[in-house]
């Protein structure tokens, strides 16, 4: 099952800079201090004499005030009310959001579209799943000259090419890693059309969601229309809040679509650290009293 996926880039480039110690470039970490309204709660969190729970085990599909504040923030965000209990499911980093996504959607022989060029961990977790990868690339539709990341884009005859009756699901991710392209309306809903005809899952890896410069605007696939009904949307607490280290991440989709992907959670990982998840919803409790203030960590931080 693992044969052929041994090999992680992240591996090489970490074990390579403990030896030689270099200017690492490998890994996308912050080396400025994450924001002290968040350190500063996990510090109270983890020494609170009046709640001692805090320490110990908390609901394995995620910590209850943690989906709730995340319910709150996405029901914002994805224009419906979602549901908290059921809609949300909190995981060790969006890597295992996207690992639980894939090997509980995605059977033996299904093909998962992934559009080149991707994060690493794409290929292998479907190829652990018995999945089939399926590549389309980016393609820069001008040389030469002053060029963007917006000026690579999805062939709309090769795209389309890639869907079959095998295809179980599409992985997007928006705004870009590596390329920091930001897909537009139009591009996603192309992708959208597909996936409906085809009866396709949109896998959205949205780590990035709240880093985009002055005049983009990152689109939500699962606010087109006719399509949360077949859209998980994950997300970082790592990205959200500059703290990587903490391993925090979640999938938001239909009751349905987060069934298989519960199953596979509980069943490993089960559940995630309480004091983190207490100190993450403390921290998008005040981002959200704040939200449309320039104060707000999710202005604050891509303006910086």
């Amino acid at each position: 099952k693992t044969k052929g996926i041994e090999k992680s880039v992240w591996v090489e480039f970490i074990q390579l800079a403990l030896e030689v110690k270099p200017l690492n470039l490998g890994q996308g970490f912050p080396d400025f201090a994450a924001p002290e309204n968040v350190r500063n709660a996990l510090s109270r969190v983890c020494n609170d004499e009046q709640n001692v729970l805090l320490n110990q085990y908390t609901r394995g599909f995620g910590h209850p005030r943690l989906v709730t504040a995340l319910s709150k923030l996405y029901s914002q965000e994805l224009e419906r009310p979602i549901d908290a209990m059921n809609e949300v499911l909190v995981t060790a980093g969006a890597y295992e959001s996207l690992f639980v996504a894939i090997m509980g959607l995605v059977n033996p022989g299904d093909e998962v579209i992934i559009i080149e060029p991707f994060f690493d961990c794409y290929p292998p977790q479907v190829k652990m799943a018995g999945g089939v990868p399926v590549f389309v690339p980016l393609r820069p539709k001008k040389c030469g000259g002053v060029t963007s990341s917006a000026d690579w884009v999805l062939d709309p005859a090769e795209l389309s090419a890639a869907f079959s009756s095998k295809t179980k699901a599409i992985v997007v991710n928006t705004p870009n890693n590596p390329v920091g392209k930001v897909f537009s309306r139009a591009e996603l809903e192309m992708i959208a059309d597909l996936c409906k005809k085809h009866n396709v899952v949109a896998i959205m890896d949205e780590v990035y969601e709240w880093m985009t410069y002055t005049g983009e605007q990152h689109i939500r696939m699962a606010n087109l229309p006719g399509i949360w009904e077949r859209t998980v949307t994950i997300g970082s607490a790592g990205k959200t809040f500059s703290v990587t280290g903490w391993k925090i991440g979640w999938t938001i989709g239909p009751k349905n679509l987060l069934a298989g992907p519960k199953v596979v959670h509980q069943h490993s990982v089960y559940t995630c650290t309480t004091p983190v998840q207490e100190a993450v919803a403390l921290g998008f409790e005040e981002e959200l009293a704040r939200r449309d203030t320039p104060e707000c960590y999710f202005k604050s931080l891509p303006a910086e």
